[in-house]
């Protein structure tokens, strides 16, 4: 169950923008789906991680917006994560964007803080923070890993230990920050990504 403001931004603006997702984005969409869907049904640990260069917009966001899809569909054994090719912090504007559609998110501080993220009274709580892709506590092996930016793409041409690569890019929102248009561009983003990991996990039931 999902907190009740959460709830109704799926509801009211999630939802009704699945079926508008590109067909070419579907189709990335759709192989990440099969993976996670062949591994549950194997018995397996199903997962995912999403790559961007620095691990502090664009990956955090698809990984929380995911495990929401996941929880929502009843998905709940697969587990998302997120890192980047190199580590920063989980940006404060990105943080304010997941608030402002109903998560709930604790700030210990910090240079790196290690974000504690709730999405429904009852749901574990996922901790948010920078990290090199292949640092712990993410997966060394036998995962999707999601390319949520062109240059990581570029950067990262072999994760290794990814048993699927998938070039999923977003626009990073930084292109907005510290001007009028910031907080509409951070929901803007904020928004796709949910969609598209909304449509993802829908389609892992087949």
């Amino acid at each position: 169950m999902l907190f009740d403001s959460l709830a109704a931004f799926v509801t009211d603006r999630v939802l009704p923008g699945v079926d508008a997702i590109p067909a070419d984005r579907q189709t990335e969409l759709r192989k990440v789906a099969l993976f996670l869907r062949t591994k549950l049904s194997a018995n397996e640990a199903a997962r995912a991680v999403f790559i961007c260069t620095h691990n502090s917009r664009r990956s955090h966001l698809a990984q929380l917006w995911a495990k929401v899809a996941a929880s929502y569909y009843g998905h709940e054994a697969i587990e998302t994560f997120s890192g980047g090719t190199e580590a920063t912090a989980f940006n404060p504007r990105a943080v304010a964007a997941l608030e402002r559609a109903g998560f709930q998110i604790e700030n210990p501080g910090g240079e790196n803080p290690r974000y504690k993220v709730s999405y429904g009274p009852e749901a574990p709580v996922q901790e948010a923070f920078s990290k090199v892709y292949s640092e712990t506590p993410n997966p060394k092996e036998n995962f999707a890993a999601v390319m949520t930016c062109s240059q990581a793409d570029k950067n990262c041409p072999t994760v290794f230990g990814a048993t699927l690569r998938v070039a999923l890019p977003y626009v990073d929102p930084k292109e907005a920050d510290d001007t009028p248009a910031e907080a509409s561009r951070y929901d803007e983003r904020s928004l796709q990504i949910a969609q598209e990991m909304f449509f993802l996990m829908k389609n892992v039931r087949g």
